[in-house]
């Protein structure tokens, strides 16, 4: 398999350009208004402080790191997005697979980098969107009634890999770039999760997991287990 790797050479990501040219604006706007009809030092000068500090917030949630991988990829799976561990067990995936599987799900805190990577090296067999409920993402049945995007990957020797990106209580909006029959590399990122959620991974039975329950994980980097 030819590894074309598209490495997205941005430190700001692509999905809050918009929001967040939209926010300095309107930010703008408001501490001029303020500033013009109140005149007021005190409070001109708590506005700015808040919407400098706000601004901040923002442009951290947005921020794009470039991150290569620098192991081996052929059985590796590295974790998908920045945050903790939240589940590690053998669960019965009913959506697809229909079987056992070890379910590894990694939850994004608001602080987290929201880019998503694909775990493995592959092809990209199948993407499907499910509309559901926007309860706390880090709750058991979020995985399976919360809103949510599935991509299936076959590895090389033919391993079947199922990467869920689910929406929680605060995060609305799931952007997948994945699409059906393409390659996809470690490296590449596989989508967006605005404003805090989690990403499960279900993996083969007999996958030997190489992180544990809390650990925290960077997207990318961080190897969470390898394919027999």
């Amino acid at each position: 398999m030819s590894q074309l790797k598209k490495l997205k050479k941005i430190r700001i990501h692509r999905e809050g350009t918009n929001i967040l040219m939209i926010a300095f604006l309107s930010l703008l706007l408001l501490n001029v208004l303020v500033s013009c009809l109140v005149g007021n030092v005190y409070v001109t000068t708590v506005l700015l402080a808040g919407s400098i500090v706000l601004y901040g917030g923002m442009l951290n949630f947005f921020r794009c790191p470039i991150r290569i991988f620098n192991g081996p990829t052929e059985g590796t799976v590295v974790a998908p997005a920045d945050g903790r561990v939240v589940v590690l067990e053998e669960v019965d995936e009913c959506e697809y697979f229909h079987d056992r599987r070890l379910m590894i799900s990694i939850f994004m805190g608001i602080t987290n980098v929201h880019a998503n990577w694909y775990p493995v090296d592959g092809r990209v067999k199948s993407v499907f969107h499910q509309k559901g409920n926007f309860m706390k993402a880090w709750l058991p049945k979020a995985s399976t009634e919360n809103e949510r995007a599935s991509i299936v990957i076959e590895t090389a020797d033919g391993q079947e890999i199922l990467v869920r990106q689910v929406a929680g209580a605060v995060a609305r909006r799931i952007v997948t770039y994945a699409a059906q029959g393409e390659d996809c590399y470690i490296d590449e990122h596989l989508g967006f999760i605005k404003f805090g959620s989690r990403v499960d991974v279900y993996l083969p039975l007999g996958t030997e997991a190489c992180v544990e329950m809390g650990q925290p994980t960077t997207g990318n980097q961080t190897v969470i287990a390898r394919l027999k």
